[in-house]
């Protein structure tokens, strides 16, 4: 059994790295070549050419958006240019509902095929191999794949056909966005009614108002830390594919419009390459607060 892995960043890294639990022969390739060495003192095979993922029975992408797969599946001198039939593209990357279904339906033109299996949870999840793993394609194909999937997450859920992970994950996605964007816009009022924010963070945290979001952002945002989590300018995109839906299936959708319309404040205001727990400082400038730990 031969793996191919494509995009070693922050998630992928850790999830190829996992994959050589499997024994199989693994390769490897990114765009950046900075752990390649890495991955060579541990056994696997690195290229920076996709050719070399031709002969792969199962080839796994983690990149940073649906441009990206677009181009190493269906652009030229991408996979389908090379890949046998039969075999299997996983992409554990998070892009839309419709892009998934028209990579999925290309690869069938050429009897390749395609599961949509994005993840749920951060960078330390990556590395313990805990992610959630959320898969939408053929059930029997999903059986195929599940072994190297348990590898690098302890929940693997068949969602149904293919892009139903992508939309599950979009679903996940939202919420934590919106929950995102209610912090941004509460703490700062905290604040502004004199309120001591060390306490007002562990009153949420350990009452009804704690979420995950709470949890993670919370203690970052005390000490002014933003760099910790998915920069907001890359998870822009699951906001627009909500709207996307949004409109095209007449949902109206008045909660995640107004967490939205955040994000972009965030953006406009030069915020974009910090994680979602900055966009607090939105309405810090607002209200001439912030949000900051009084404790040494």
């Amino acid at each position: 059994m031969k793996i191919g892995f494509i995009g070693l960043g922050q998630m992928g890294k850790s999830m190829a790295m996992n994959m050589l639990k499997s024994g199989a022969e693994l390769v490897v390739t990114a765009r950046e070549t900075t752990s390649f060495a890495e991955f060579k003192a541990k056994g696997a095979q690195t290229t920076e050419n996709l050719k070399d993922m031709s002969d792969a029975d199962i080839v796994f992408l983690s990149v940073p958006n649906g441009k990206a797969v677009q181009s190493i599946v269906t652009g030229e001198g991408g996979l389908l240019g090379v890949a046998r039939q039969g075999q299997i593209i996983v992409d554990t990357s998070t892009i839309t509902y419709s892009e998934t279904l028209e990579i999925a339906r290309k690869c069938a033109d050429r009897a390749v095929v395609f599961v949509d299996a994005p993840v749920s949870g951060m960078e330390k999840r990556a590395i313990e191999g805990t992610l959630t793993v959320m898969c939408g394609g053929e059930r029997a194909v999903f059986e195929k794949v599940k072994p190297f999937l348990e590898l690098i997450g302890d929940k693997i859920l068949y969602m149904g056909p293919i892009g139903s992970g992508q939309a599950t994950k979009l679903i996940n996605q939202l919420l934590f966005d919106i929950n995102a964007a209610a912090l941004a816009e509460v703490l700062p009022m905290a604040m502004k009614m004199g309120l001591d924010p060390d306490l007002v963070g562990e009153v949420i945290n350990s009452g009804t108002g704690r979420s995950y979001a709470s949890e993670f952002f919370i203690p970052r945002i005390l000490r002014g830390h933003f760099s910790d989590g998915y920069l907001m300018k890359h998870a822009y995109k699951d906001l627009v594919s909500g709207a996307h839906i949004s409109a095209d299936l007449g949902i109206p959708m008045p909660v995640l419009a107004a967490a939205t319309a955040t994000y972009q404040t965030a953006l406009l205001r030069g915020h974009g390459d910090k994680d979602k727990g900055g966009m607090v400082q939105v309405f810090e400038e607002l209200l001439g607060v912030r949000y900051r730990t009084k404790t040494k």
